[in-house]
């Protein structure tokens, strides 16, 4: 049962990306696609070359948002693989927005 409600439920989930994600532009257009998409969480770049970040919002948007993360990302940028983890339902986003962490 696919209902509307599963669709529209409130979602969060980690993500890393691994390729040349850094140097690129990444972490702009990661927070200018969650904007578009109404989504609120961070995104930052590690010490290892990768980038981090967490993403809340309906899953349909969040989904979206997994698909540009691995298959799209910034121009510049060559993605590799890209992890999900510790994806679940929430309440209510933690996050008033959706900001780049430094």
């Amino acid at each position: 049962m696919t209902s509307e409600f599963a669709r529209n439920s409130l979602i969060s989930l980690r993500f890393e990306v691994f390729g040349k994600v850094q140097g690129v532009f990444f972490r702009k257009y990661t927070r200018d696609k969650a904007i578009k998409l109404g989504l609120k969480g961070f995104v930052q770049n590690t010490e290892s070359g990768t980038v981090i970040g967490m993403v809340e919002g309906n899953r349909d948007k969040v989904d979206e948002m997994k698909e540009w993360l691995t298959k799209t990302g910034s121009p510049s940028s060559k993605v590799d693989k890209c992890v999900f983890s510790q994806e679940k339902k929430i309440e209510q986003s933690q996050y008033k927005d959706f900001s780049i962490h430094r």
